[in-house]
């Protein structure tokens, strides 16, 4: 029987490398690290510990002229993109048209899901760990492409839209109406940062963007309106409010709600209030953008990174009425230790990957990651790692 062949592109990267860890595992399969470097791909496949896959390390460059032929040549069933920032990929244009409209459809030029398009040529699936919320929306317009193809196209298999969304489909039917979702994610400092990002991260950091609050779209701001988050066994952190495709996919799916929120937060307050001035400096106009300074920002990081905790978490919060009129709040909660928390926005790609391997997701389509997991397999994929959930009401 020929093995299923997954090709992960940035293979050895944070959230690439951990994915081909994971896949390692699984007989089944081979496995095609690619990346720009091949002895860097190299080095990593010598790395995992007896993988019971077949390893393959390959060169692959995203932007290289010759990308679509050389993907052809490795023949993938599935093409895994973990090569961000996504956020680039999004022209200027279609981001500020889809972004003037309140949660409308986006229509990107075809470069922006290129590798997407690349993937459907070759007759493979495709997943990719986008964050970005114009690019995850967007992947719908590969939708009939995909379709008469009978493969899938999956854009944000990470901790948002992936995670988040399987978390509300878990509770919703808890609730006859639920009018707001919270989401906040804060990572340990002593944990496995990527370049990448970073990058994603500071592109909007101290820019508006739309978003529901009270039932009405409001104007927020990258990095802005600090809040505290208390975790039982993890204590205090801040946040701030990041652009995710939570903001648009959510108010989509269920109609009712009339608020939407989303935050991320850095463990060290140096590092968390220091963004938090640049983002003031960008939105008065001070600076065009913190971009510039990303190469600095993210040395200074990883100066500090034996400082502070290797404990992260992700809360969700839903709340709204049970059936019976009554207020319902219903708080989920994912913490990772010992520097695990970098393999929760991997573990969606991972999950996808071992079903379409085994013929779990028949049919085709492009879309955000959504129902094509449930939570539970989300949980299952985990085990082994220092990461436990839980619920409270």
């Amino acid at each position: 029987m020929r093995m299923f062949r997954v090709l992960v592109l940035g293979g050895y990267g944070v959230f690439g490398g951990r994915i081909v860890r994971a896949l390692a595992a699984d007989a089944d399969l081979h496995l095609l690290v690619a990346g720009r470097r091949k002895d860097q791909a190299e080095r990593f496949c010598k790395s995992l510990s007896q993988p019971r896959a077949t390893v393959e390390a390959i060169a692959l460059d995203t932007q290289s002229q010759d990308f679509t032929q050389r993907l052809h040549a490795a023949r993938p069933d599935l093409v895994i993109d973990t090569a961000g920032p996504f956020q680039t990929r999004v022209r200027a244009s279609p981001r500020e048209e889809a972004l003037s409209e309140t949660y409308g459809d986006c229509e990107p030029d075809a470069a922006t899901h290129g590798v997407a398009g690349a993937a459907l040529a070759a007759g493979a699936h495709y997943v990719d760990l986008a964050d970005d919320r114009v690019f995850v929306r967007g992947v719908a317009a590969l939708d009939s492409a995909a379709r008469a193809a009978g493969r899938w196209v999956v854009s944000g298999a990470s901790s948002v839209p992936g995670l988040s969304a399987a978390v509300i489909e878990t509770v919703h039917q808890r609730f006859s109406r639920i009018d707001a979702i919270d989401t906040a994610i804060c990572p340990g400092n002593r944990t496995s940062r990527g370049w990448a990002t970073t990058q994603a991260i500071l592109s909007y950091v101290g820019k508006p963007f739309p978003i529901l609050l009270d039932g009405r779209r409001h104007s927020a701001y990258g990095w802005q309106s600090l809040r505290r988050v208390h975790i039982e066994g993890i204590g205090v952190r801040w946040t701030a409010r990041c652009e995710v495709p939570d903001l648009d996919l959510l108010p989509l799916r269920y109609p009712e709600l009339r608020s939407v929120d989303f935050r991320a937060g850095l463990e060290l307050r140096r590092m968390h209030f220091g963004l938090w001035l640049g983002g003031w400096a960008v939105r008065i106009g001070l600076l065009r953008s913190l971009l510039p300074w990303a190469r600095p920002l993210f040395a200074l990081s990883e100066r500090w990174q034996d400082i502070g905790s290797d404990t992260g978490f992700m809360r969700v919060v839903a709340c709204g009425l049970d059936h019976h009129a009554r207020p319902l709040r219903i708080q989920w909660t994912i913490i990772a230790r010992n520097g695990d928390g970098p393999q929760i926005p991997a573990t969606a790609a991972v999950v996808l990957a071992r079903k379409l391997a085994r013929g779990a997701l028949p049919g085709g389509g492009a879309r955000p990651c959504l129902d094509l997991f449930t939570l539970d397999e989300f949980i299952a994929a985990l085990d082994g790692f220092a990461i436990e959930t839980r619920f409270d009401d």
